[in-house]
């Protein structure tokens, strides 16, 4: 399904979550032109990690360059969409700052967990594929909103159908999607699960998860009613 809202108008306008889509979207404009040299340039390499080759960049920066890197206008399209109809709601309750943290902590640990099952269960050839893309990030995102507003209506498209379905059903749908995915890619040995880092979106999620519940049980987020304010507009 396509989600287009979730019915959440936020509290506080989503500064960071809106400069983060201009900032990527703004990278995908200025890349185009030249989109296999960027590709190559700027993507992060997992052999760069354990020193089997050499990247054109130190991983150090380039877990954060590919980050704001995509390959096509659906990549990026379909990125941009989850993180505008999640992602304003979780700035929301964490804070702009926080949010901004949380965001490319979980981008950089979605890259890692892809990183380190490429590594141990993939060929030398898989870990030079280039990885690139902000959906290990929104995979944190998409973690947290789980927890947050498991409740929530999430409405979209299942083809041309319109669609109305609950947050926790919905995310929760897609989380096992990529976990059925990701370890499909891994027990036939493809550890990039074809194309798909699967693996960096399972370890993105599952981080948006335990940071989301932590930061609750220490009452460090304030996560709106979403019952006073379902069927507003997103």
């Amino acid at each position: 399904m396509l989600p287009l809202s979730d019915g959440l108008r936020a509290r506080n306008f989503p500064i960071v979550n809106l400069s983060l889509i201009v900032a990527n979207f703004a990278v995908w404009i200025y890349e185009l032109p030249h989109l296999n040299s960027a590709v190559f340039h700027a993507s992060f390499y997992p052999c760069a990690v354990d020193n089997s080759c050499h990247a054109p960049e130190p991983w150090g920066v380039s877990w954060v360059t590919a980050m704001f890197l995509h390959g096509s206008w659906s990549h990026i399209l379909g990125n941009m969409l989850f993180l505008a109809v999640f992602g304003k709601n979780v700035e929301d309750a964490f804070g702009h700052l926080r949010y901004l943290a949380f965001y490319f902590a979980g981008g950089f640990v979605a890259m890692m967990t892809q990183t380190l099952m490429t590594l141990v269960f993939g060929t030398a050839a898989e870990a030079l594929v280039p990885n690139l893309g902000a959906s290990g990030a929104i995979a944190a995102v998409l973690g947290a909103y789980f927890v947050l507003y498991p409740n929530s209506n999430v409405f979209g498209l299942f083809v041309i159908f319109p669609l109305r379905v609950s947050a926790w059903f919905f995310l929760g749908f897609w989380f096992l999607y990529q976990l059925i995915e990701a370890n499909f890619g891994l027990f036939s040995a493809t550890a990039d699960g074809g194309g798909v880092a699967f693996f960096a979106h399972v370890g993105g999620f599952i981080f948006g998860v335990i940071v989301t519940v932590a930061l609750m049980n220490v009452g460090r987020l304030r996560p709106q009613n979403y019952d006073t304010v379902v069927g507003a507009p997103a």
